[in-house]
């Protein structure tokens, strides 16, 4: 562990004779931002603005008149709640769409200034937090992408840093532990943690819940570790170029005053989540010596600040140069822009007949790592990992070399234990650009992953889930490991859309629609258990309807079976043994409901045949289902917990049978 005291000359931490006054200007913003909207965190702003004002005026390479330069540093603030510190940076350094009118909308409905940054709602903004913990293990996601870039592209054209600001609160979240373990194991050197060390949480001291010696955590998981006076823009200065420095991600434990400058309430919860008061801002004021009004900017010191953010334009210009002069421009531009190559699709369609041709009979967790086998060689941008599942959940293709902390020239991670970190860090990865990362886990453990598939949807970002064991098809593991709610909350989520295909055609299909979408993630269901292959005919993607008829009825239809996933063979089995007794049923196949509810009313009708009884068949809970269900049909799933058996009997047991599909048609026909 280091301690960093200022430094007696160094040309790297020679403090702006101005800084003073360009921090007061962003604790200014923040108090009269947060007072104005009457709602607010201005306690870490006004804490952190010296840390934050040496990083942007020092350090950080980015150019807000091209806010897209793909070789920016990222800037992630984990602590989302000071998020009047980012919108006074994005203001003061020139970015065109970050105005003065904005700032004073903090808060408000139809502006830039969400209560919590908002990827998307302005440039600058690289990631939606707010979630604690959650913006430290995106950064570990971008670093990674950083890194795994600059294997494939080189120096000249890949070589930034991710820079973080976190607070207590990130660090007490359990997501980030995962991330700085797994960003320590990787040796992510170009990761620098700026600690906002104030000792304030909401309900008070941070000893009332936490006494965690942060920098020995952090070094026991392989990272530098330092300590600072974050007031002190010297010792700042010096910190942040011994990071940058290490070949191991840093820490830099920044010692503030929350609320620094307000004189009666810094240092105390009081700033943390609350306007000061008109009192305590004027007061305030007179401490800091800013003598100036509301919202008001002497042009001096925006000047200062622009001059900071036009400090990377050269090396902007430079970056553009060597670009132009690579032979891989082509390709490096279209993967940052998330375009697919050409003829990707093709080798689908190619997959498609071949399975067709000989039908087989697989577990669609197996039918997926066969489509991954094609996609992976015909889209080298995907980079694939599990949870340590690698081979329960089929996601490592053969063409995947894996990623070593000393080799990112791979494209498959071993994440580790660690499902929640995982789904955070292939957040951060998508949004980097450049990359397509998909990642499993088992089903049951999406819970572990929610929040940030949660943030993904959110986002509209482009991360595909492989969550396998999908239902109590998986067995003998039992009800721990058996989803039975999962489908149900995931497809609760806006904006997520949740793939559960039949066969491996619709697997394919499922896969394909996934990387065809570049404005929300997917997740695929798929099965430990082997299941036929029923889909006869693969020209066109039918699994993009969301539901379509399978097998039609063979007179005039009097039943509608509905069913996703596996139970579409059990669908199916149940639609012969009706023909059997004189009662026809058409069979339909859902893979999606998302993609259904988007299709016209007309095709709905069509596929669903209103007026006929409907019978609903999933391995799970039954809520959501009604939807589709008109009334005087039923569900046949899922009504509690599972249990430990064959799957086999278990299906047997739940009575998620073709002879209990009968039987329900039956009793209500």
């Amino acid at each position: 562990m280091n301690v960093v005291t200022s430094p007696s000359a160094q040309d790297s931490s020679v403090t702006p004779d101005n800084h003073r006054d360009m921090a007061n200007a962003i604790r200014a913003l923040a108090m009269d931002a947060v007072q104005q909207a009457n709602s607010g965190h201005p306690g870490m702003p006004m804490g952190m603005a010296d840390v934050a004002t040496v990083l942007f005026s020092r350090f950080l390479k980015f150019d807000p008149a091209a806010p897209s330069w793909a070789d920016r540093d990222r800037f992630v603030l984990s602590a989302g709640h000071g998020s009047m510190l980012l919108y006074a940076l994005l203001y003061l350094t020139g970015y065109e769409d970050m105005t003065l009118e904005e700032l004073k909308n903090f808060r408000q409905l139809g502006s830039r200034t969400a209560g919590h940054p908002e990827f998307g709602h302005a440039t600058g903004i690289e990631t939606t937090t707010g979630p604690l913990g959650q913006g430290l293990a995106n950064a570990v996601g971008m670093a990674l992408a950083e890194r795994l870039l600059n294997a494939r592209f080189g120096d000249g054209v890949v070589d930034h840093h991710t820079y973080v600001i976190a607070g207590d609160g990130c660090l007490m979240e359990g997501i980030s532990h995962e991330a700085i373990s797994l960003a320590g194991h990787l040796r992510l050197g170009k990761l620098i943690v700026l600690f906002d060390d104030n000792n304030i949480s909401i309900d008070g001291s941070v000893d009332l819940a936490c006494s965690d010696d942060q920098l020995k955590r952090f070094e026991a998981s392989g990272w530098e570790a330092t300590r600072v006076d974050g007031h002190d823009p010297d010792a700042v200065a010096a910190a942040i170029a011994a990071a940058r420095a290490s070949d191991r991600p840093s820490l830099i434990a920044c010692r503030t005053t929350i609320g620094f400058g307000a004189p009666n309430k810094q240092g105390t919860a009081a700033t943390h989540g609350s306007p000061l008061g008109e009192a305590e801002v004027a007061a305030a004021r007179e401490t800091l010596g800013w003598p100036h009004a509301p919202f008001e900017i002497p042009a001096e010191i925006l000047e200062s600040w622009r001059a900071a953010g036009k400090r990377s334009a050269g090396a902007h210009k430079g970056w553009q140069a060597r670009l132009a002069g690579s032979d891989q421009r082509a390709t490096f531009e279209r993967q940052m822009a998330g375009e697919l190559p050409e003829g990707w699709q093709d080798a689908v369609a190619a997959f498609k007949e071949k399975v067709v041709a000989e039908a087989p009979n697989l577990a669609t967790r197996v039918s997926s790592q066969q489509v991954l086998e094609v996609l992976t060689a015909a889209i080298p941008a995907m980079i694939g990992g599990s949870a340590d599942l690698t081979g329960s959940n089929n996601t490592k293709s053969k063409a995947q070399a894996v990623v070593k902390p000393d080799d990112f020239s791979g494209g498959y991670i071993h994440y580790g234990v660690r499902e929640h970190g995982m789904a955070a860090a292939m957040n951060g990865i998508a949004l980097h650009g450049g990359l397509i990362p998909y990642g499993g886990t088992f089903l049951v453990f999406t819970d572990y992953c929610r929040p940030a598939i949660r943030l993904a949807a959110l986002m509209g970002q482009r991360v595909v889930y492989v969550m396998t064991h999908d239902s109590i098809g998986l067995g003998e593991d039992g009800p721990t490991h058996q989803p039975v709610e999962h489908l149900a909350a995931l497809r609760a989520i806006p904006n997520l859309r949740v793939f559960r295909p039949a066969d491996t055609v619709e697997t394919a299909e499922c896969w394909e629609l996934a990387l065809l979408c570049e404005t929300a993630p997917s997740v695929l269901a798929l099965t430990r258990q082997g299941l036929p292959t029923l889909r006869r005919e693969c020209a066109e993607n039918l699994s993009s309807y969301g539901g379509y008829i399978m097998a039609p009825a063979d007179s005039e239809r009097q039943v509608t079976l509905i069913a996703s996933g596996s139970e579409v063979q059990i669908a199916m089995q149940a639609q012969q043994l009706l023909r059997d007794i004189g009662i026809s049923a058409a069979v339909v196949s859902m893979p999606s409901w998302e993609l259904f509810e988007q299709q016209p009313p007309h095709y709905r009708d069509e596929v669903l045949g209103p007026g006929t009884l409907h019978i609903a068949i999933e391995a799970a809970a039954s809520f959501g289902w009604d939807r589709w269900i008109e009334a005087g049909g039923t569900f046949v799933g899922m009504r509690g917990f599972g249990a430990s058996a064959p799957a086999k009997e278990l299906y047997e047991k739940f009575g998620i049978t073709a002879e209990a599909v009968v039987e329900a048609v039956k009793s209500r026909i």
